[in-house]
């Protein structure tokens, strides 16, 4: 049985040889290490998630914008020529 990747961040590098032993030797100890791992897969999960639709979302909004002022250019374009006509 092999220690979850998670457990190897950061915060645990300097406790890795002491995870590893209660990891294989604990059971309540290896399951809340499971749950951890389970619940940082699921926030990098959402964080990609949430940067693509962020980035979705500035394009969309961009977009908008411009369409906005070309749409109030193309009225004010429009009612010059009204006038004169």
């Amino acid at each position: 049985m092999s220690i979850p990747e998670e457990l190897y961040s950061g915060k645990f590098v300097e406790y890795i040889e002491t995870i590893k032993i209660l990891y294989l030797c604990d059971d309540k100890f290896k399951n809340l290490c499971d749950q951890y791992c389970g619940a940082a897969k699921k926030s990098k999960k959402y964080q990609k998630k949430f940067e693509h639709f962020f980035h979705s979302k500035l394009k969309s909004d961009n977009l908008s914008k411009e369409l906005e002022e070309e749409i109030l250019f193309y009225m004010i374009r429009n009612m010059h020529y009204e006038k004169n006509d």
